[in-house]
């Protein structure tokens, strides 16, 4: 299963980055090869529409199974995301990435 996150930097010690949209970046986690891809998505931080959107599409080409993050998109970034069959969780705001991992695994997260 791949797992992405939406942080602040690219390992298990990075913390989450509660925005969607403009999180700085996404860190794929592959569990079956226990490796990360990570993007950076800092160029959409100026964007003054549109970073949500951008975003999804991003992770849409990552093909994830599943989204962790901490407050969610918003309603256009949602519809692109539940189209590619990406379940998301959101509530790992203010937890390290390993932390929001665990989190998902003990079901401590709220499906979006």
């Amino acid at each position: 299963m791949k797992i992405a996150f939406t942080t602040k930097g690219t390992n298990w010690d990075s913390m989450m980055d509660p925005r969607f949209g403009r999180a700085e970046f996404l860190l794929l986690y592959d569990e079956e090869k226990d490796e990360f891809t990570n993007i950076d998505n800092r160029a959409v931080q100026n964007e003054a529409h549109g970073a949500g959107p951008q975003t999804a599409q991003k992770l849409f080409e990552l093909h994830p199974d599943i989204l962790i993050t901490g407050n969610g998109p918003g309603g256009n970034a949602a519809t692109v995301l539940e189209k590619a069959g990406i379940k998301l969780y959101i509530g790992a705001g203010q937890m390290t990435v390993k932390e929001a991992y665990q989190s998902y695994q003990n079901n401590d997260l709220r499906e979006f």
